[in-house]
């Protein structure tokens, strides 16, 4: 091929060092299932599980014990969307630019930083919001950044609870945060910024806050308010709901009960999330582990107010996967379609690898940026929402 795109790698670089400094904290704090291998739209992502094991007495004897074999898991992740960013320039646009202006290439590295900015941001969002669907319980005030109140932790204490209370793994927890309850960590937290009480000036004169409480604190543009559903009146059934049960059923009542609600139950203090919601009475389901404490009969049912959903988790939870978009290949397996050359670039700071193609036009060339991914909730157990 005579045109190719080995001359731009550095243009792409540079845009990336910039985009990768945006608030990007909810893909880090999840798995990653990322290779460049192709996937199209709808397909299904296997991703492993390593499963729980057990320890065993330790016994002398003339040979070791015929143990350790394990079943590997795979949870499956769909890829759900397949996007691209185009940039397109003609001959005379070059031209005009580069003999009296700032230079095309100035321009195409903006470009290119834009785009990789849009889907990052796109990618950080769905994450989110899967993590809000997929947790298992809340805690915090709806309405209310946590961390509010000067030198006071509960929030992050009481999401550690709904954590160890699901028995979730006490290594590797994550806290993804919005810019209300981080301006709240940095501004009132003193025993966080006092050097000699946090033992390191890195808040103080860096603005990082590296770990807390068990926690590893991540700033996510992606957390956004959450419109609550309409649902008002509703009832439990006509039957006792047990410890563990996650489906609920419904009576009476109207409005919507959307997924990533938090509802509330008359005898019950725990705060349940929806992962399956109604428009009409009917069955609600909840995030695992269920129900904490049995309900007698006919119990009514609180929707909690909008509420920002900050996330804590374990990153084993939940899995995001990207792939490059499909292309068609031919018996050979090359490409089929119209590119004229394709690499794939790794954003080393969220670690996704984006599909860049080139294609060669009548008299100009259009570049697109591309990326397919999914997500999933692995473990709803070990998902919590703080509510603010």
């Amino acid at each position: 091929m005579a045109n190719t795109l080995t001359g731009l790698i550095p243009t792409l670089y540079e845009s990336l060092d910039v985009i990768s400094r945006e608030l990007i904290g909810a893909i880090p704090a999840v798995m990653r299932d990322s290779t460049v291998d192709r996937a199209a739209k709808g397909q299904v992502v296997n991703s492993f599980v390593a499963p729980a094991v057990t320890a065993a007495d330790i016994v002398p004897g003339v040979t070791a014990p015929n143990d350790g074999d394990q079943v590997i898991g795979a949870v499956p992740v769909q890829i759900t969307k397949s996007r691209y960013v185009p940039v397109r320039w003609n001959g005379e646009e070059q031209k005009g630019l580069n003999n009296n202006g700032p230079g095309a290439r100035s321009i195409l590295t903006n470009q290119f930083t834009q785009a990789f900015r849009t889907l990052v941001n796109e990618v950080e969002v769905d994450v989110v919001n899967m993590l809000k669907t997929g947790a298992s319980r809340a805690s915090g005030l709806p309405g209310t950044a946590p961390f509010n109140t000067a030198n006071d932790l509960s929030d992050a204490a009481a999401a550690l609870q709904i954590l160890d209370d699901n028995g979730a793994p006490v290594s590797d927890r994550q806290l993804v945060l919005g810019s209300g309850a981080m301006a709240n960590l940095r501004g009132k937290q003193a025993v966080l910024f006092r050097v000699n009480e946090s033992g390191t000036d890195q808040l103080l004169r860096d603005g990082v806050i590296g770990r807390l409480e068990g926690f590893d604190i991540h700033n996510s543009a992606g957390v956004k308010p959450f419109t609550k559903g309409t649902g008002a009146s509703y009832v439990t059934s006509a039957a006792t709901l047990t410890v563990g049960q996650t489906v609920i059923p419904l009576i009476t009542g109207t409005g919507t009960i959307n997924p990533g609600d938090v509802i509330s139950i008359a005898t019950d203090p725990n705060k349940y999330v929806v992962t399956v919601g109604i428009a009409a009475p009917g069955s609600i389901t909840i995030g695992s582990p269920g129900i904490r404490q049995a309900v007698a009969v006919s119990q009514a049912v609180t929707v909690g107010n909008t509420y920002t959903p900050n996330i804590a988790l374990s990153k084993s939870a939940a899995v995001l996967a990207t792939r490059a978009p499909a292309v068609p290949l031919d018996i050979n397996g090359q490409p089929m379609d119209m590119a004229e050359d394709r690499i794939i670039l790794t954003d080393p700071y969220s670690g996704i690898s984006f599909e860049v193609s080139l294609y060669l036009q009548y008299r100009q060339i259009k570049y697109e940026i591309g990326l397919a991914w999914g997500q999933a909730a692995i473990k709803q157990d070990h998902i919590a929402v703080l509510q603010g």
